[in-house]
């Protein structure tokens, strides 16, 4: 007994010695001068909020306040729309050493910003906007060196601002609806990325904004005009005009006058061509939705030539009807009885076309039922071999996995015949949140495990026979009535093993042991890339690897909450567990494929985040 006791000793003291060193005695009690001094006679009254001598900022969680893990130093300190009615006292909470974010939106709070916000060297964000502050910008704020966001607007702010153009951190500057006074204040404006001085009593010339910012962003200063400047060319005195100088610019008025004529018309031109182009281009998809499939597919290849060289699944146009009987229906109720030529006559809408061939919304029965046929085409595979793969994946059974309904195969091309998915992909919602719709971090987190669960289970039902997705994006993750994510085309495509400048398809559905670990580790790749789509809200457009670069050179800069879409940040979303999934999502997409996870274990990390969310929200 008194071995164990021994032995437990040292533990306590050293929990005991960890939790005695989080913020020291000084920090703590200059954060609650700082409350005392801000709160007015609003939380004063409130005991639950902490701010107290007798408490620890972070092991106690005072409101509005957030350490590092270890929970030894204050991190954040946001207290937005508290009511808060007293005077701001920058110095005594810029003690907090190691503050980053700094937050008093909407509240009533009076005072003006000390010099003493020098203090705050690691600052990355202050929000100060919708309050009573007034006074002088003090100077000291240039020497904020790791600051990226900054936001004074809709104070009674005066005078001039200093100059932070050396703050080449800097991607966000509000300072509307003061009384600032001056020229438009020196920034980096090649890294700002929100910037807004309206409203204020700004004079002097405009500054080179890089045409990055439209006029709205310095409206309402009566007093401010001129040209663009850049930094690299300031202005230099007027001096009177010459009549030698004065017949000068009339020529080049008259030669530039002339050269926006010309311009107009070539725009003109541009215009109607494009007019033109349209009209004849609905057209054709008018005559498309007219004639179906069938138009597309006989326009496509020469009858005489299929008729002259028969292979062994087609014989000829002529015989398809009869003899050829090329649909395969895979035991599915929904497409029962569906023949080659339903879908050749159907009304057909051209739905999307990649590289790899093309989808269809097609509408048999009068529309009565519409399905989604997928055309490959130039995949130079025997028809056998194509026949067992889709039968294999039929076997391989997951409520969230989008299975064929029925295949077609020929020499030319393969059709694949699926159930339609009504409301569209994930990478549609994405872009449709960006516009305003709504997805918010619940459904996001949902999104991910599902997909993940279902990935994990094909992985490990056709390891044997080596088939992955083979071509993993967020434009193929569907969504079905009920707004279940389902992974659609599924072992369509051999995986190329992340080789941008390969642009074939595979002539084999090799065995070959290197190459099914590498493709079954291109998906794990394609779904790290989802995940940073879903953290950061921004859909790939084009090429994944712009925002793969982008991700990872705002994270090596330590700048990792600029990653995560503005959106969930401003929903409340738990920036931790947004840290946890990006993490995740940088495991997946390391460039070396034999150091990624496998399928099973990005799943139950996910899940495991996601039930942490789900208790969390419980609890709200």
């Amino acid at each position: 007994m008194n071995r164990v006791s021994i032995r437990v000793l040292p533990i306590l003291i050293f929990l005991l010695f960890n939790v005695s060193n989080s913020e020291d005695e000084e920090v703590k009690q200059s954060l609650v001068r700082f409350m005392d001094k801000l709160a007015g006679v609003t939380a004063k009254t409130d005991q639950s909020w902490g701010w107290n001598t007798t408490s620890d900022p972070c092991i106690h969680k005072w409101k509005g306040v957030s350490c590092d893990t270890q929970l030894r130093s204050v991190k954040k300190v946001v207290l937005d729309g508290l009511n808060l009615t007293g005077v701001l006292d920058i110095g005594s909470v810029c003690k907090a050493s190691s503050l980053l974010v700094f937050s008093i939106v909407k509240n009533n709070v009076a005072g003006l910003i000390s010099e003493e916000m020098g203090n705050c060297k690691r600052l990355t964000h202050l929000y100060l906007s919708g309050n009573q502050l007034s006074g002088h910008l003090p100077d000291s704020l240039k020497e904020l060196s790791n600051l990226k966001r900054f936001d004074i607007s809709n104070n009674n702010f005066s005078g001039k601002v200093p100059d932070l153009s050396q703050i080449s951190r800097l991607i966000m500057f509000y300072a509307q609806n003061n009384q600032l006074s001056g020229e438009i204040p020196k920034l980096d404006f090649s890294n700002l990325m929100q910037f807004n001085v309206s409203n204020n009593n700004f004079r002097g010339p405009l500054p080179d904004v890089k045409g990055r910012f439209s006029a709205e962003s310095w409206s309402g200063n009566p007093e401010l005009g001129g040209e663009f400047i850049s930094k690299e060319s300031p202005p230099s005195a007027a001096a009177p005009l010459s009549p030698r100088k004065s017949e000068d610019s009339s020529r080049r008025l008259l030669l530039i006058y002339f050269g926006y004529a010309v311009l107009g018309l070539i725009i003109l031109l541009v215009v109607a061509f494009i007019l033109i182009s349209k009209k004849k281009l609905k057209e054709a998809k008018a005559d498309f939705a007219k004639k179906g499939v069938n138009a597309y597919i006989s326009s496509t290849y020469d009858v005489s030539k299929i008729t002259e060289h028969k292979s062994e699944n087609l014989a000829s146009y002529e015989e398809s009807k009869a003899a050829m009987s090329p649909l395969v229906v895979l035991r599915s109720p929904r497409a029962q009885g569906l023949r080659f030529e339903d879908l050749l006559r159907a009304p057909a809408e051209l739905l999307g076309k990649g590289k790899h061939g093309s989808i269809y919304k097609v509408m048999l029965d009068n529309g009565s039922t519409t399905l989604a046929v997928k055309r490959v085409k130039d995949w130079s595979v025997t028809s056998q071999a194509f026949s067992r793969r889709m039968q294999r994946l039929h076997q391989a059974r997951h409520p969230n996995i989008l299975r064929s309904l029925a295949f077609y195969s020929s020499k030319q091309e393969k059709l694949l015949v699926y159930e339609y998915q009504p409301n569209g992909s994930l990478s549609k919602l994405l872009n449709g949140s960006r516009n305003g719709q709504a997805f918010d971090w619940g459904s996001r987190i949902n999104v991910a495990a599902t997909v993940a669960e279902a990935l994990a289970y094909m992985h490990e039902e056709l390891s044997e026979d080596g088939i992955a997705h083979g071509n993993l994006k967020s434009a193929n993750i569907l969504f079905n009535n009920n707004m279940d994510p389902c992974v659609s085309e599924y072992g369509l495509m051999i995986s190329h093993s992340e080789n941008p400048s390969s642009n074939s398809h595979s002539n084999s559905f090799s065995l070959d042991p290197a190459r099914i670990r590498t493709s079954f580790k291109a998906d794990i790749y394609g779904f790290g890339v989802i995940l940073l789509e879903l953290v950061t809200g921004k859909p790939v457009q084009g090429d994944e690897l712009e925002l793969v670069q982008w991700v990872n050179s705002v994270v090596r800069e330590e700048w990792t909450v600029e990653v995560f879409d503005e959106g969930l940040l401003l929903e409340g979303a738990s920036e931790e567990r947004l840290l946890i999934l990006l993490q995740i999502a940088l495991k997946c997409i390391n460039p070396n494929p034999y150091e990624r996870p496998n399928m099973d274990q990005v799943a139950v990390m996910i899940n495991t985040l996601k039930d942490e969310e789900d208790k969390s929200s419980s609890h709200v």
